[in-house]
């Protein structure tokens, strides 16, 4: 009797074996996908390999083929395994990821022919390490894309460029139609025909594909390279489970391809420039263009009592500055990452703070739209002229986003034409002054007088260890859009983050960064992983947690796997669930996997959810 192991793409250990019926055994295949029963359910299962024996008893069959030949590769499998392993999920959850909806839905898919081997690696070809080009001008690294692309494909292989967002790759699809008379087939995530496009890349010989995150599961033939662009960017990694991320995948991509890879980035993550300077690949380092801006630190400890004292949204450096540029016809962007009017609505009689029902998180006041609104959810209200909880007729409002700096913009330079940067297409015409949020680091073309950081030290004090590397990479892209002044407040001039801006080193960063990790046993040494529960109440969620840490920590402690801590996650509620967090530290992911699938099988808690999530971000 022939029998099919099956992986189910749900949250349960697999894959589970199903007796192949004797009118399927001719046609069934590795690769396949197939309705089963599981438990009261009908679902769709993907047949990962074929046996004559199994050991368990009163199997249930297989209900029907869906597919007439395999979709999925003896490559794509392993590759999906892989993922599984190191992500800490099911085998068939890491399927399902890979593949559109569609095919995850059981529709019929219309594969004309045999085929190719997807993901089946051509012959003879030997895998190049990573290699990382470090682009300080934030362009240049595109001819470098581009003559890398045409090799490749002249060797009639493929390629896969990845892409932060819909709008970079049709800026890129245009580019490279240009530059090499080429036309890229585009792969993202619920784009119209995606399965279409999917299924037809699988039976193609040597294609470009340009896409997110997802297109690094493209089911390209003979795979060549691997292009992802600003792979510091955090969208590269997945927010549900299995929470892969897709530097990582495609790592594990080329690797089993034996294909190349390039990490471009105008500001490299820890990750990518450990990465390389322990394989010794080395890092291209592309030199700006036009001239490195004057850059001034200014200490907002050190300001003038009056200054201090009014909390003053300039320093009075700074807004002479700007009144210089202003007298010169020049432009000048002011950069706040925190958007609207107020970050904190409160009565001063009883002291109400006015927070999202279902994230506990203070509502953001917008001016324009005189509405309150959670910036995690999208939960909006109308603004209220009274305190709903005593009737008070004065809410204070306190924090600052853009719209409140341009209100103080509005008094201070009463002649300037101002405008927020909230689309992307800035036309430098309109305005005298900007003021802008992170979005602006996207729109390379546009070159300002000065550029004024405000507010940078809330991004560098947060609770998180990436908070440096993370506001360094926001420093590095705003410098690329000035070639003049450079203005930076902060109350820790001292910071090698500052630092390095100033000295024009980023080496000093990196060095000083990764010497840091080292020391504390962060990432790229150590791997984190956050073991995250979820659920309606508060008080099971915290005693489950609670319970999960003492049941860790005793079975860690003769293990390669540190039990760090147990606290609530940040934002503790979100969309009406509570969130609380165990996280672990250890040398290897696999071992680390194999502690907690011993330690979380049994573990069953009513009405909790327990996801792992795998160097989180």
């Amino acid at each position: 009797m022939l029998y099919a192991k099956v992986a189910i793409g749900l949250p349960v250990s697999g894959p589970f074996d199903y007796i192949v019926p004797d009118s399927l055994v001719s046609r069934i295949a590795v690769g396949q996908r197939v309705w089963v029963s599981f438990g009261p359910r009908r679902v769709t299962g993907y047949v990962v390999d074929l046996s004559r024996k199994s050991e368990v008893k009163n199997l249930k069959p297989v209900l029907e083929l869906i597919d007439s030949s395999p979709i999925l590769s003896k490559n794509m499998l392993n590759l999906t395994r892989e993922i599984a392993e190191y992500y800490y999920c099911s085998w068939g959850e890491a399927i399902e990821t890979a593949i559109p909806e569609d095919l995850r839905r059981g529709r019929i898919a219309d594969k004309k022919g045999d085929g190719y081997n997807l993901y089946e690696p051509a012959a003879g070809r030997i895998g190049l390490p990573p290699f990382l080009i470090h682009d300080l001008d934030g362009v240049a690294r595109w001819d470098i894309y581009a003559s890398r692309i045409k090799e490749v494909l002249e060797k009639k292989l493929s390629v896969i460029v990845l892409l932060p967002d819909i709008l970079e790759v049709g800026k890129a699809a245009g580019f490279l139609r240009e530059r090499l008379g080429v036309e890229a087939q585009v792969l993202f995530r619920k784009q119209p025909k995606e399965m279409e496009e999917w299924l037809k890349l699988s039976s193609s010989r040597a294609k470009l594909v340009l896409g997110t995150r997802s297109a690094i599961f493209a089911p390209v033939n003979d795979l060549g390279l691997v292009i992802i662009d600003e792979e510091d960017d955090f969208v590269y990694k997945q927010d549900q489970v299995p929470h892969y991320h897709a530097r990582k995948v495609a790592l594990l991509r080329v690797k089993s391809s034996r294909a190349g890879i390039i990490l471009g980035s105008g500001s490299p993550s820890l990750e990518s420039f450990y990465l390389c300077a322990k394989k010794n690949t080395g890092c291209l380092v592309l030199p700006r263009k036009k001239d490195f801006p004057e850059i001034k630190i200014i200490d907002t400890r050190r300001l003038p009592f009056q200054d201090r004292n009014k909390k003053a949204v300039l320093s009075r450096l700074l807004e002479e500055a700007v009144y210089t540029v202003l007298n010169n016809k020049g432009k000048a962007l002011l950069f706040l990452n925190r958007k609207g009017f107020a970050t904190s609505c409160a009565c001063q009689t009883c002291g109400k703070i006015l927070k999202c029902p279902r994230c506990n998180i203070n509502l953001v006041y917008h001016f324009k739209d005189n509405l309150l609104s959670c910036h995690y959810c999208n939960y909006k209200i109308e603004a209220p002229k009274i305190c709903p909880e005593c009737n008070c007729g004065y809410i204070k409002f306190s924090g600052g986003g853009t719209e409140k700096i341009e209100s103080e913009l509005a008094r201070i330079f009463p002649q300037a034409r101002l405008k927020i940067i909230d689309d992307a297409n800035t036309n430098l015409e309109n305005a005298d002054i900007f003021i802008a949020t992170s979005a602006v680091i996207k729109q390379a073309r546009l070159d300002f007088d000065l550029i004024g950081v405000l507010g940078i030290d809330n991004s560098l004090n947060r609770v998180d260890f990436r908070a440096t590397e993370k506001v360094f990479a926001l420093l590095s892209g705003l410098i690329r859009l000035t070639g003049k002044k450079f203005f930076i407040q902060t109350a820790s001039p001292a910071h090698h983050c500052f630092q390095a801006l100033l000295k024009k080193d980023v080496n000093l960063f990196y060095e000083e960064e990764l010497k840091q990790r080292r020391q504390l046993d962060f990432p790229p040494y150590k791997h984190m992983i956050i073991v995250k529960l979820r659920g309606k109440s508060e008080e099971k969620v915290k005693s489950a947690a609670t319970l999960l840490f003492s049941k860790l920590e005793e079975a860690g402690r003769s293990k390669s796997v540190e039990i760090v801590s147990v606290n609530p996650y940040n934002p503790p509620k979100l969309r009406g669930n509570y969130y609380w967090q165990v996280l672990l530290r250890a040398g290897k992911v696999l071992e680390a996997g194999a502690f907690l699938k011993n330690n979380l099988k049994d573990f069953r808690h009513s009405g909790i959810i327990v996801t792992v999530d795998v160097d989180p971000l």
